[in-house]
């Protein structure tokens, strides 16, 4: 009975409607359509390309418009004045300026912007590539503890069996008690060690699910791990040459280079065409004439309008800013300086990773092959033992340690191809070669 409802309790867990099943690549694709940080960085991407509009627009004339209106009150005591009194007053100006040398700045600052595309662009390639890792990662992991959780109950369920036949041979005086405590112990250990998987792979699902955005069902295996090279100086040149991280902290340090360039350009002069055009009308003026006698007379209201136009160069030159602008040149190369380190320190950090992942892969495919062989072995030793056992040449104990052996063989060679899948995804990461 209780053997049957363990293994119930992993049916519950393990089996999903057929409607459900999932393939890796339908995981990935969901993860690339749900996963926040991945829309982040694209909205960062669009950022930067608003950024480059900007510095462009830099270089195009701006024509400014302005215009008032209001009232305007003369009072004098001359003896003679004309346009004395309140007047309404509207007033138009249009000004177009056209930069015709600035320095180098807004050249700077386009190529600055150009190259904040490039580093946004790399660092969604390397989210993009971080997240097809995790998914991979959480998928094969759910699958391996899911397998682990079966080996796991056909384990107890195994332990349940022997302890069973321990007590029957107890009882027609072939065991010992020493054997049917033996039994008990190992089946209490077994039912520790199954709870234990039981939560690892709740774990595991719930990693999959904040990386995948909904929970795992049905999974089908995991198809067969994409090529790497062959050559560790290969796969080395390509990361230093391909990884994004690499990639984003490059073109960030051709941003800053191109920063010290605008601001040595704030220190030289700078030269614009500017253009003004200007309208005044004055509404409803009470004038002062001459009449046709020489006598002062009252003129009609009338309307004035006055245009003027003007086009004139305009230089500027900076002669004093309180050290503004020298202390921006050196914030300027010092965070140059700041980029050319961190792109140095995370070159170490590729290498690093890659020799990392090359030799966890060779591991990991060693160990596939050692786990195959002991499963092989050990799955012979342990039916060896149970004839052994009917015939009075073996213990319990025996076999209780062939059955462990085995377990921990079909354990380590789960892992083992786990392992070795992970490391080579590890590695086409850090070579910036990971795609969907």
């Amino acid at each position: 009975m209780l053997r049957k409802s363990l293994l119930v309790s992993v049916a519950a867990l393990l089996l999903v409607s057929p409607g459900q099943t999932e393939t890796l690549q339908d995981a990935l694709d969901l993860a690339f359509q749900t996963n926040p940080a991945l829309a982040a960085q694209r909205a960062e991407l669009g950022v930067a390309r608003e950024q480059l509009n900007q510095a462009r627009g830099a270089r195009a004339p701006t024509v400014d418009l302005t215009g008032s209106a209001g009232y305007e009150s003369t009072d004098t005591n001359q003896p003679i004045a004309f346009g004395v009194g309140d007047r309404p007053l509207a007033r138009a100006q249009v000004q177009a300026s056209l930069p015709v040398y600035t320095g180098g700045r807004i050249a700077a600052g386009i190529d600055q912007a150009q190259a904040g595309i490039l580093s946004a662009d790399a660092q969604l390639d390397g989210v993009s590539q971080d997240l097809i890792l995790s998914v991979v990662t959480a998928y094969v992991d759910v699958l391996r503890d899911r397998e682990a959780l079966l080996i796991r109950a056909n384990s107890v369920a195994l332990l349940q069996e022997q302890l069973r036949a321990a007590t029957d041979r107890f009882e027609v005086g072939v065991a010992t008690r020493t054997d049917v405590k033996q039994a008990e112990a190992r089946l209490q250990g077994a039912k520790a060690s199954y709870a234990g998987a039981e939560s690892q792979l709740e774990a595991s699902l719930s990693i999959y699910e904040v990386f995948v955005g909904q929970s795992a069902g049905d999974l089908a295996p995991a198809p067969d791990a994409p090529s790497a090279p062959a050559d560790y100086d290969v796969a080395l040149q390509m990361a230093l040459a391909d990884n994004p991280d690499l990639k984003a902290l490059r073109q960030a340090e051709r941003a800053a280079e191109q920063a010290v360039r605008a601001a040595k350009g704030e220190t030289r002069p700078s030269l614009s065409i500017v253009g003004t055009a200007n309208v005044q009308e004055t509404f409803d003026q009470e004038a002062l004439g001459v009449g046709p006698t020489g006598e002062f007379v009252n003129l009609p209201p009338d309307n004035y309008r006055d245009t003027s136009l003007s086009v004139f160069a305009q230089a500027s030159v900076p002669l004093f800013q309180g050290g503004v602008l020298r202390s921006r040149i050196r914030a300027a190369r010092l965070e140059r300086e700041q980029a050319r380190l961190q792109t140095i320190n995370a070159e170490r950090q590729v290498t690093a990773s890659i020799a990392q992942s090359w030799y966890g892969n060779i591991a990991a495919e060693q160990a596939i092959t050692a786990s195959e062989l002991q499963v092989e072995a050990a799955e012979i030793a342990y039916e060896g033992a149970q004839e052994e056992l009917s015939v009075g040449t073996r213990t319990t104990l025996d076999v209780l340690d062939q059955e462990q052996q085995l377990l921990e063989a079909r354990l380590g060679l789960v892992n083992a191809r786990r392992d070795a899948y992970v490391a080579t995804h590890q590695l086409l990461r850090a070579m910036g070669d990971l795609s969907l």
